[in-house]
Formats: C-alpha cells, structure tokens, sequence
C-alpha cells in the first residue's frame, strides 16, 4: 500500500511526500473527504513510510516493517501487527481492555484515548524511529475524549505522528481541528473508478458508476449482485406503485419492504439516480418528461431530508410515492 500504488489522490499524495522529503512532516493531520476515496490507503502509506526500515520516509512496501504496518491481526482487535501503528476507532478494543464493563457504541471514548492513545504515546516508538495513531471516523470522537487528547496534539513527544480521518469535519471539536492539519481528499473520477473495477475484475453500467459518487466502496457495493437485484427490485416497486389506480399499492410497498434507514438511504439514492438518467435521455427531444423526471428528482430529494429529520422510512416512503404520483 505504498504511495506509488494508490489511485486518485495525487494532491493530497503530492503534499505528504514533499512534507516527508524535507523532513518538515507535521505531527497531526486531518485527512478530510468523502467515504472510499482512499484516506484511510493513504494514511497507511504514510505509516510504512514512517516505520520502513529500507527505505525510511518513503515507504518500500516490501520490508517486514512496511507489511506489517498494513496487517491487522486476525485475532480481536484486528490491529496492525507493527507495533509503532496504532488504530484507534469506536468498538475497535474488547471492554475489558479499556477498563469499562461494556463496549463502546456510541464514539470514540474517553478510556480508549487514555489507555490506547495518551499512554503509549508517552514512551518511544518500540522499533521503528516514529510512533504514528490513525483514527478512523475521529468525528466520533465523544466530547471528554477529544478534550483528553488535546494535551497530546499539543505538545507531542518528538517522532509521535496523528492521522485523523474524517468524512464529517464539521463534527470534529474546533479545538481539535485548530491542532490538526488538513489535508483534503476528492471524490475519485470516473475513469479511476473503472480502473479500480477493473482491478477486482468487475464492470458496472452508468448507473453505479453514478451511484458511486467518486467513492471506490461505495462503487464496489453498487456491482454487488444483490445489491443491484435490491436496487432493481426497489425502482420498480416505486414505478408500479406510481402508476397504480390508487395509493393503496403504496401503502402496501412500504409495508412489505424491510425498511432499514441505512438500506433505504442507498435506495432512495439508486431511485434519485433513475430520475436524472430518465431526464438526461429526455431533455433533448422531450421536454415536458423531463420536466416531469427532474420534478421526481426533486421529490427524491426531498424524502432524504426528512429521513434526516427522522421520518420513520415507512412513513417517508408513503409520502414519497405520493408527491410522484403528484409530480
């Protein structure tokens, strides 16, 4: 997972590299992007790089060190088998090992910043010449957690190196973003998407290349098969509700769909994308349906939002099938 080996994020990648070469690398970084456009590939490259023993700041790859860096344990925690590479995330440690009776499920807590983080972070790197900690989601940094790392991103022992990532900035304390260098991470662009399908020797259509949004993980649960039957079987299910005689089939689709937030948010996004490719084909030769697309766009739009305002999905899909039928 060296640098020469990642897609997309050639600014970003450019940045740490130049930082690494001149030896002005700062101690605390906030990768900021949108989820699966390689932030978390990036930060362990600068981790082999940080720990490589054949090829220090740069990163070989090949060493034990850098192939540690990237290995989790296959026994819990699945961490990094290096020991100088430590991954801090919400319900990562058993109870036990943060001193807690029960796991942690709602943020990163306070017990996992001292115990895994502020704790090691006071002794030298075991083998490497760095100590690096990578976050995942630090956004769920709860409130006493992120003001107990604070004193650490401060005044850090020499050669101990953050990596926030994050896809959710705003969520982040403004004490701990004014500590913390950004780096930004784009979405992926088409052609990089195809070249990573093609890497897991998988093709797509336009619709989940679209679904993708720039994101390689998101793109990659898109040409799962199931989650393309999901998509297919939802849009059509919306469709023939549409153009039942009544609102009675609606009623009838919300009731039988298992209508989980998470998989429904997918579906409405699947849904909002057959609208705007329905409209695209239109708008050339027919303007009045594709009027009538883009106001369905619109209506898709408008069941995201109260999904975030928490609309029970049952409900919300209701609604939105009515306001089609509407549109």
């Amino acid at each position: 997972m060296a640098f020469d080996q990642i897609l997309g994020q050639d600014t970003a990648i450019q940045t740490l590299t130049r930082a690494l070469a001149s030896g002005r690398l700062h101690h605390a970084y906030r990768f900021e992007g949108p989820e699966g456009v390689g932030k978390e590939r990036v930060a362990f490259a600068l981790a082999q790089a940080l720990v490589c023993s054949d090829a220090p700041d740069v990163g070989c790859g090949r060493c034990s060190a850098c192939r540690r860096a990237v290995t989790l344990s296959r026994e819990e925690p699945a961490v990094p088998q290096h020991p100088d590479v430590v991954l801090v995330e919400r319900g990562l440690y058993p109870a036990a090992v943060l001193g807690r009776s029960s796991p942690e499920t709602t943020g990163i807590g306070v017990e996992q910043v001292r115990r895994i983080v502020i704790a090691r972070a006071g002794y030298p790197p075991h083998e490497a010449r760095r100590l690096v900690f990578i976050f995942r989601a630090a956004h769920e940094l709860t409130p006493n957690a992120a003001n107990a790392l604070l004193k650490t991103l401060e005044e850090p022992r020499p050669n101990v190196h953050f990596v926030l990532l994050t896809d959710q900035p705003r969520r982040l304390l403004d004490t701990i973003r004014s500590r913390t260098l950004p780096v930004r991470f784009g979405p992926l662009p088409d052609h990089v998407l195809r070249e990573i399908l093609g890497r897991h020797e998988l093709s797509a259509d336009h619709t989940s290349i679209a679904l993708a949004a720039g994101s390689a993980s998101r793109l990659l649960e898109a040409c799962d098969p199931e989650q393309v039957a999901r998509r297919e079987h939802f849009i059509n299910a919306v469709l023939s509700a549409m153009r039942a005689p009544d609102l009675g089939a609606a009623v009838q689709m919300a009731a039988a769909e298992q209508l989980e937030r998470a998989s429904f948010t997918r579906d409405l996004r699947a849904l909002a994308q057959h609208f705007a490719l329905e409209g695209r084909t239109q708008v050339g030769s027919s303007p009045e349906p594709a009027l009538r697309s883009a106001n369905r766009y619109r209506e898709v739009l408008g069941a995201f939002e109260a999904l975030e305002h928490n609309s029970p999905p049952v409900l919300a899909l209701e609604a939105l099938v009515a306001r089609l039928r509407r549109a």
